[in-house]
């Protein structure tokens, strides 16, 4: 991956052109991935995959006629903003609701959620279905913590045979679950990735040893063991996949050995020909197996081997026909592509977006004016929070929030109203900053904008609701609590204390002051506790006598807001 490429900060947008220009007559590229060049009849579930680039045919290479309707493509290894899933999925959808499936990573489901979330509101019927199919990320008993690897391509597969045939979307959901459930994948890695433009790998493994439990954004396995032959790492996979197995398990199952970017599909062969073996000694039947690359990790040196554990509703999605740029099953009559402006002239269900009220314009002005108070501070601050981040992270939460915040102000356009102004702006917060920051900040705003866009309802309720859904959006999407120490820490208490002290008669500017101070204590009061969640978790220890970055910048965004808020109560006042 790293012989042929341009500029290497453009190597995923100039790979999606590239292959959107090879298959012209299967997919059409959108703002943030493709969508199929043919749509799916009128009425039809869309199923939208994705996650970061790297790993094709993994995503956009199963776009087609019995899989995917879009898929929307991150940065290498990065998931995809809300955004880009958001217009993904808007340019897949034909009426039917949208299908949102992909890996369970912490980014991933941030900004698929927000994308979900905006969809809805929108009235367009918008669920997920993640795929946790690694049975080294996670014991049994917490299954839903795992992560999704190859077994990704399962979930797809069998949802994409239903939307294709017709199911409405509860069964569409239902099926996708049910064939995550019965999923199941162990790697090994013999040598890690390489990204486009860099000299060394993501990982090694020691000469002479395998690592057991990759994961496909080139993490190494979680145990090495000496290299030894086919029949031996065909036992050590299988035997502990049959060791986590669905119940009831049935004895019927589809099998994936998957090359991971640079085992050739000879030794596939190899492999999977001593797979079948051990499991026809275990009484299983394979059905209708599959060995090439599915879903890779650039140039790993790897293979994993996956289980879906068929039953009479699941086979016969499993093994219908399927017309995409890179897998190809059974027969099936390709759809002619749609004209691209034809397609968006049919699509007339789209709403038209209404004027904004002169209210909602006079409010975007005034948010837009504790954006820019907002904005200062960060600017000021950037180091600093650098600096604390680098204690027990990677160090970049200065700058993130900076570029964050300044792709939100440039986004802020007053006149389209309040509640788009600050969706438009949290979309280009979560796009350039990316990351789990990003992605929180974003959802925050936008959920900012729709409880506060409402002249029918009092200001200092609409205040108060506001605060309570950026804790909400933050809470659901990322899944702390407060004593995580995430930027929950000071967002909780600053909600309780604006909604006390509104409730006690304060004025909006005071409310915001005492729920300003209440977060800037809290935020230095993480500094006794140890990270649960998160890149520094594994640095717990070492955080400890520091405070979290994340409740530091919200901390100082909130007293810059609250200072504001004075400032121009005062002004009032004087008037």
């Amino acid at each position: 991956m790293t012989r042929i490429h341009n500029d290497p900060s453009d190597f995923v947008s100039e790979a999606l052109a590239g292959f959107a220009a090879a298959h012209p007559g299967l997919v059409r590229a959108v703002d943030g991935g493709v969508v199929r060049a043919a749509p799916a009849p009128r009425g039809s579930v869309a199923l939208v995959v994705g996650g970061g680039s790297g790993h094709y045919p993994a995503f956009a290479g199963v776009v087609g006629q019995g899989l995917a309707a879009g898929a929307v493509c991150g940065n290498i290894f990065t998931s995809p903003s809300a955004g880009q899933a958001y217009r993904v999925a808007k340019a897949a959808h034909r009426g039917g609701g949208v299908l949102f499936s992909f890996g369970n990573y912490a980014g991933d489901v941030l900004h698929f959620g927000e994308a979900e979330e905006r969809l809805r509101a929108e009235g367009i019927d918008a669920r997920t279905v993640l795929c946790t199919d690694d049975i080294a990320s996670a014991p049994i008993d917490e299954i839903d913590k795992r992560r999704g690897i190859a077994g990704d391509f399962v979930v797809f597969k069998v949802a994409g045979a239903a939307a294709e045939r017709g199911d409405d979307i509860d069964e569409v959901e239902r099926l996708a679950r049910h064939a995550n459930h019965r999923t199941r994948t162990l790697g090994v890695a013999f040598g890690g990735c390489t990204f486009p433009g860099a000299d060394e790998p993501l990982f090694t493994v020691p000469e002479g040893m395998m690592s057991v439990g990759l994961g496909i954004h080139g993490e190494p396995g979680i145990r090495d063991v000496p290299r030894t032959s086919s029949v031996e790492l065909a036992g050590i996979l299988i035997d502990e996949l049959l060791a986590d197995v669905p119940e009831p398990r049935g004895d019927r199952a589809a099998v994936i050995v998957n090359g991971l970017g640079s085992v050739k599909y000879e030794e596939l062969f190899v492999l999977f020909g001593d797979v079948a073996a051990r499991l026809r000694d275990a009484g299983v039947t394979v059905v209708e197996p599959e060995v090439g690359e599915l879903v890779t990790s650039l140039d790993m040196a790897g293979a994993s081997v996956t289980l879906l554990w068929l039953d009479e509703e699941l086979e016969p999605l499993w093994s219908a026909p399927a017309y995409t740029p890179a897998y190809r099953k059974g027969a099936i009559d390709p759809v002619a592509p749609v004209d691209e402006q034809e397609e968006v002239a049919a699509a007339g269900d789209a709403a038209e977006v209404a004027a904004a009220s002169d209210w909602s314009r006079a409010a975007a002005e005034a948010a837009l004016t504790y954006l820019e108070a907002a904005r200062a501070v960060i600017h000021e601050n950037e180091a600093e929070l650098g600096r604390i981040d680098a204690i027990a992270g990677d160090g970049d939460h200065g700058v993130g929030m900076r570029t964050g915040i300044d792709a939100a102000h440039t986004a802020a356009d007053p006149s389209i109203g309040l509640s788009p102004m600050l969706t438009t702006a949290g979309d280009a917060w979560s796009e350039k900053a990316g990351g789990t920051s990003g992605a929180l900040w974003g959802a925050m705003l936008a959920a900012i904008g729709r409880a506060l866009d409402d002249e029918s309802v009092d200001g200092r309720a609409a205040l108060a609701a506001a605060a309570r859904a950026a804790l909400d959006a933050v809470t659901s999407r990322g899944g702390a609590t407060v004593g995580d120490k995430t930027m929950v820490d000071a967002l909780d208490p600053y909600v309780r204390t604006l909604e006390e002290r509104l409730g006690a008669g304060d004025s909006a500017a005071a409310a915001l002051l005492a729920a300003a101070g209440a977060a800037s204590t809290a935020a230095e009061e993480t500094a006794a506790l140890r990270p649960k969640l998160g890149r520094a978790r594994p640095l717990a220890e070492k955080s400890v006598g520091h405070p979290d970055a994340g409740a530091t910048s919200l901390a100082l965004i909130a007293i810059a807001i609250a200072r504001t808020a004075g400032q121009d109560e005062t002004s009032r006042k004087e008037q």
